[in-house]
């Protein structure tokens, strides 16, 4: 399943909408996604699991890259 990130870059700071950033996970469940995503050292604001139609639309944007941990 892919899964859609929303966080920030620092887990010191407080979450501000316009810096939220996203990512794309490939993973087993929301629960795995946090796991892999763990050791980074990001603040997770919300994971989405994306698929059909939408995931057709996300794939369309020149930032859409899976992240394979």
């Amino acid at each position: 399943m892919i899964f859609k990130v929303y966080y920030q870059d620092s887990v010191t700071e407080v979450p501000v909408r316009e810096k939220t950033r996203t990512l794309y996970i490939k993973a087993e469940s929301v629960r795995d996604a946090y796991s892999k995503l763990s050791d980074r050292g990001i603040n997770i604001e919300y994971i989405q699991e994306i698929n059909g139609a939408y995931l057709e639309y996300e794939q369309q944007n020149e930032d859409y890259k899976v992240l394979e941990i």
